[in-house]
């Protein structure tokens, strides 16, 4: 499914638009407003409202020409080389083919996951000065502080264990996790391994339950067995 952003980008580039940059791709040197202009038949006022939302939107660099003789610099326009950015994106598609390549791989497929899941962890998360020792909360905040900011919605535990769980409430990947929890749940178990072992926190995430509650999948922690 398209997210919002296709979308807009699409939008963005409907009708005239599409055709000024269609005509500046066209072209076989940059072209001023009025060249524009006079190839779509339209006014130029017009063309110099979709120029300058191309520009904005990094698809056309404007430049000015300096004359060779007498009269004032030229402005005019070229498309940014390269692949247009603009239009779909199937990034789900990709991380299926991906994910069923790595389910492919038979019993060590949940293992390569937490691993690249702990990998990631570790470049994720906040980094802590080498001469501070973080308390067992300050390690859990941060770590719901990583989580929040991908999506998951944490919230700490308040049941009077120390350290409590922590809920996930909202999962970034849902409909990846439903087709592919073996891989996907133990990538989010090694996110949170990683980033509080790159902590050096004095707690640990040692399990993680899928869904254990209608609305949210549990992260178990408990004292770091390393401190």
């Amino acid at each position: 499914m398209d997210t919002s952003q296709e979308r807009a980008d699409r939008k963005q580039l409907s009708g005239r638009r599409r055709a000024v940059l269609d005509a500046l791709q066209a072209a076989d040197a940059p072209l001023g407003v009025t060249e524009v202009a006079d190839r779509l038949d339209v006014h130029s006022n017009t063309v110099r409202f979709h120029l300058d939302a191309l520009v904005a939107q990094g698809r056309v660099e404007r430049t000015v020409e300096q004359p060779s003789g007498p009269g004032r610099p030229r402005t005019v326009y070229a498309p940014q080389p390269g692949m247009d950015r603009g239009g779909t994106r199937r990034y789900r598609l990709l991380a299926r083919m991906l994910l069923s390549q790595l389910a492919s791989t038979g019993s060590g497929a949940d293992a390569a996951a937490t691993d690249a899941g702990r990998a990631w962890g570790r470049y994720l998360v906040e980094q802590v000065p080498p001469s501070r020792r973080l308390t067992a909360d300050e390690a859990v905040g941060r770590l719901a502080a990583m989580l929040d900011d991908l999506g998951f919605e944490p919230q700490i535990g308040d049941d009077g264990e120390v350290p409590g769980p922590v809920r996930l409430r909202h999962c970034p990947f849902l409909e990846l996790a439903e087709e592919y929890g073996t891989i996907v749940c133990p990538l989010h178990l090694g996110l949170m391994q990683g980033a509080l072992a790159e902590m050096r926190a004095p707690v640990e995430a040692t399990r993680l339950e899928p869904f254990a509650e209608p609305d949210a999948c549990l992260a178990h922690l408990a004292p770091s067995t390393a401190s």
